[in-house]
Parts: structure tokens; C-alpha cells; sequence
């Protein structure tokens, strides 16, 4: 049975985790969140990298793949792992989905720590795109306690911001972002184009581990 790791720290890991067992039933998914780094690794790129490395140090060498779901240190750390253990597979959240549509004015929901990577200054700059940074959302959903009434007066003081700006599709850089869809959808309206990096990540760990389909079986080359 195929052994795949998912890092994150908090619940955007778990859903994802969620997404694959159901995708792939026959693998082994082992779930290292580390709840208790959670402000420290979506604030900090540097110390994100240290404490992902001392929680997946245990599992290196010993599965299939390591999946980091958690964009910021996927963005600044996942060419340092694949550089530094030639031997384990890594993959990681994207900041440039294939399910954009180029030329529609985007919106991103995302955290400031995430903004200050180049890969996320290109792939902005490309689009033409505006971001709003939404620190405190993350700890909120984690403890369960983003209510409708907190999302809807924090995206409406931060859209207000953003003059004559009618975002056609929004990309949620921020994993734990992933389960507001449905009230997302209420407050840009039912015809937004929602999109995050789940999509992509599975498509890549069937590539990666060269898997077809959902039965989890290898692909006849």
C-alpha cells in the first residue's frame, strides 16, 4: 500500500487529506498537522521551513510522497526539500493553478506572509490581480469561531478597498480558506469562479506516483 504524508497546520490539511482518502481509498494517508506552530508557520518563512522539517524529518525516506498543504511553505521551502532529500518524493500547494482563467479580473484571499514571496509577485503581476490578506481567518477557523457575521463585515471593509474592482473568479491562497466556499459564493455572488489548489495537487500525486484514475492502481505504461 502506497504511504503518503500531508504537512500542514491546521484544518485546510485535514480537509485536503479528506479529499484524497476519498480519491485514493487504497493508500495509506498519514496526517502530520502541527497544530500547535500553526501562527508561527503561516507568519514566518523561515521558521515555517525549520518546524516543517522537525515534523516530517520523522517520515523522510520512509514514504511514497510528502504532500505540503500549507501554500507558504510550499512557496518558500519545497525546492529546499527536494534539494536537500533527493530520495523523497515531495509536492506541494501551488500559487499558480491551471484552473485560473487568464484575463478575468481575480481576487486572492490569502495571509501577508504568503505576499511577500516572488513566485506570488509574478504570478500577481501576470494576472492583473488584487489580493486581500485576511491574517486573523485562519486562527478563526481552526478554533471554530469565524462566524457569517465576522467573514461578510471583514470582506466587506476589505472590498470597499478596492475600488471598481469586480472580481470575476477568486483564488483561495490559503488552504484553510477551502470550506468557506459556500459563503463565499453568497457574498460575491452564485456566478463567481471559486478556486484553490486542491484540484491540482491530486492531479499531481497521481502523476507523481503514477497512478490512474481512483482505484489507486498503477498506470500500465
Amino acid at each position: 500500500m502506497l504511504k503518503i504524508v500531508i504537512f500542514d497546520s491546521g484544518y485546510g490539511g485535514e480537509n485536503f487529506a479528506d479529499r484524497l482518502e476519498s480519491e485514493l481509498p487504497t493508500t495509506e494517508i498519514i496526517r502530520v498537522i502541527d497544530w500547535r506552530s500553526a501562527d508561527i508557520i503561516l507568519a514566518n518563512s523561515k521558521r515555517a521551513r525549520i518546524l516543517a522539517e522537525k515534523a516530517l524529518r520523522p517520515f523522510i525516506g520512509k514514504v511514497d510522497l510528502i504532500i505540503v498543504a500549507n501554500y507558504l511553505v510550499s512557496a518558500t521551502s519545497l525546492k529546499y526539500f527536494r534539494r536537500k532529500y533527493k530520495d523523497q518524493k515531495f509536492i506541494g500547494f501551488t500559487l499558480t493553478p491551471r484552473r485560473i482563467i487568464p484575463g478575468r479580473p481575480t481576487l486572492i484571499l490569502t495571509t501577508k506572509a504568503i505576499t511577500k514571496n516572488f513566485a506570488y509577485f509574478n504570478f500577481t503581476h501576470r494576472l492583473r490581480a488584487k489580493t486581500i490578506c485576511l491574517d486573523r481567518w485562519p486562527a478563526l477557523i481552526d478554533d471554530g469561531e469565524l462566524t457569517k457575521e465576522n467573514l461578510e463585515s471583514d470582506l466587506q471593509s476589505a472590498v470597499g478597498q478596492i475600488k471598481k474592482f469586480v472580481p470575476k473568479q477568486v483564488f483561495l491562497a490559503c488552504s484553510q480558506f477551502t470550506e468557506l466556499k459556500p459563503e463565499l459564493r453568497n457574498f460575491f455572488g452564485h456566478n463567481i469562479r471559486i478556486v484553490d489548489s486542491f484540484e491540482d495537487t491530486i492531479d499531481e500525486t497521481y502523476k507523481v506516483l503514477n497512478l490512474r484514475g481512483r482505484s489507486g492502481k498503477k498506470r500500465v505504461l
